[in-house]
């Protein structure tokens, strides 16, 4: 795999918190080749009780290509280094899961890790029809992210918003009683954003997505997870 020849990034300070977001776009010269892999070889499964929808492991070459190509800017970006970096990996992902199967945890904004250093990625094998990433402020506390000095406080004001007034069974997108979007990035094909774990985010999943399973068509991903 090997970089777009009109490979270009930018980093974004998001929110009153300022939070990094590092936007890279043109990333694979052939990202097709990534989506036909998916395609004929990818073996999906139920992802975890966060993610609404199946994953299935990448190919090693993708890791490889972002560290080649990446490290420099993501280490600079997010102030660590490869003796931070424990372990990485990167999975195929689609959103499958109709709202009505959704559980409470999957309707609300989240963060991934409670550690500043970890990272995510989101490398968008897919248009912009199927809704890009949006970042969020919690309205009660202002937190735009939550590490494990906010994280008691954190839990506590939002069982309290919950438990204050009914909350849709419907993925977020856009703001509501709760939280406000502050910043919101399209699934533009072959766009990787890459943020803190600890930031709140969510996917941006309109009320008439279209649940399709077949990677050629459906809301492919791949998600790159960084731990430190």
């Amino acid at each position: 795999m090997q970089l777009h020849p009109d490979f270009i990034y930018r980093v974004d300070w998001v929110g009153d918190e300022r939070q990094p977001v590092l936007v890279i776009d043109n990333f694979l010269s052939e990202p097709l080749v990534a989506v036909e892999f998916c395609a004929a070889h990818a073996q999906f499964k139920r992802a975890d009780a966060f993610y609404p929808g199946v994953r299935s492991p990448a190919p090693e070459v993708y890791l490889q290509t972002i560290y080649h190509n990446l490290k420099d800017i993501i280490y600079t970006t997010f102030s660590i280094n490869d003796s931070m970096v424990r372990r990485v990996f990167s999975d195929y992902s689609m959103v499958i899961t109709p709202p009505d199967q959704l559980s409470l945890m999957q309707c609300l904004p989240h963060y991934d890790s409670l550690i500043t250093t970890e990272l995510a990625a989101v490398h968008y094998l897919c248009g912009r029809e199927h809704g890009g990433t949006s970042f969020y402020r919690h309205r009660d506390t202002g937190f735009e992210y939550v590490d494990h000095n906010r994280s008691a406080t954190y839990t506590e004001k939002l069982t309290d918003g919950i438990n204050s007034a009914p909350y849709r069974q419907a993925y977020m997108n856009g703001s509501n009683h709760l939280f406000e979007q502050i910043a919101s990035y399209e699934a533009v094909f072959n766009r990787m954003i890459i943020y803190r774990c600890t930031s709140l985010h969510s996917g941006n999943i309109a009320p008439d997505f279209l649940f399709d399973a077949n990677p050629r068509k459906g809301r492919l991903t791949i998600n790159t997870f960084i731990g430190t």
